[in-house]
């Protein structure tokens, strides 16, 4: 993919973070986005196969070893070179990462060396700072990674996987979303915040994350548990719950199937209830297997 289009696709979550993040539409937003990204990588690409997802419990103890981003020729790279640091902070730094054995730019595999040109807006990792041009400047740098198995081993477990697909956070999707997204304020990372600061570096900051392709292998393991929740339970299956702020921050009105979900120029505007069923309306097809 170019840099012009993955730039494209970087600005259009920056510019909706607020609104896309601890929000009513997180998973179906995110669901549409992976859509759009799949649909570019064939379209300017000519990729002929189907959008991976990061399995979170293979590799949880050494995520290094992981196959993903151990540097291989079919990885999408290694982790960042070793640069000193004081680690990171995630859920809206209400949670320390201690720092790994990367921290620098990322220098073996397919993307050694890749050039990012947008943000950051807000990092996650100590000493790096955010953009002084603003979050849509541009601004070339190499792709930082920091791998660290401290959040996949604390909130990649066994135990949280069946909570929220079929123990008590799977009653609605209210509390699925809550316990995926995690509780902050109790110092509960979840899964979904948990992936990011697993790989550290760009990917701590939640604007401009996707600037990091583990991004897109990391939400759709989002997308196929949320998948799984449906499949498995029919009466939540279409639910919509949440607001359309972040964290209800400010308080707002709550969101619904008829709340528009837009791609700018990516995609074709759709609706939250175009996206509930990856089989029953287009632009989706598809399952996970």
């Amino acid at each position: 993919m170019s840099i012009y289009a993955r730039t494209r696709m970087i600005s259009i979550h920056i510019n909706q973070t607020l609104s896309i993040h601890g929000t009513g539409n997180i998973v179906t937003w995110h669901r549409y986005f992976l859509h759009s990204y799949e649909t570019a990588l064939r379209d300017e690409c000519v990729y002929e196969g189907y959008q991976p997802y990061w399995k979170w419990f293979k590799y949880r103890d050494n995520p290094t070893e992981n196959t993903l981003v151990d540097g291989s020729e079919y990885s999408i790279g290694g982790d960042g070179e070793f640069w000193e640091h004081n680690g990171s902070t995630a859920g809206m730094g209400s949670v320390k990462i201690p720092p790994g054995n990367g921290g620098g730019c990322v220098t073996n595999g397919p993307l050694a060396n890749m050039a990012i040109n947008i943000g950051p807006v807000r990092p996650g990792m100590s000493g790096v700072k955010a953009n002084p041009e603003g979050q849509f400047a541009y601004n070339p740098r190499c792709l930082r990674r920091d791998l660290s198995s401290y959040t996949l081993i604390k909130w990649m477990t066994a135990t949280d996987l069946i909570n929220i697909t079929v123990g008590d956070a799977s009653h609605t999707i209210l509390s699925f979303q809550t316990e995926l997204q995690g509780r902050f304020s109790d110092g509960f990372l979840g899964m979904h915040a948990a992936g990011y600061a697993a790989v550290g570096g760009e990917a701590t900051d939640p604007f401009s994350s996707p600037n990091d392709p583990s991004f897109f292998l990391h939400h759709a393991m989002v997308d196929c548990l949320y998948w799984i929740l449906q499949v498995l339970h029919t009466l939540q299956a279409d639910q919509v719950a949440g607001t359309i702020t972040i964290l209800d921050n400010p308080p707002s009105r709550n969101a619904v199937k008829e709340d528009t979900i837009s791609m700018g120029v990516l995609a074709k505007d759709v609706t939250i209830g175009h996206l509930i069923n990856t089989l029953i309306r287009r632009p989706l097809c598809y399952v996970y297997v």
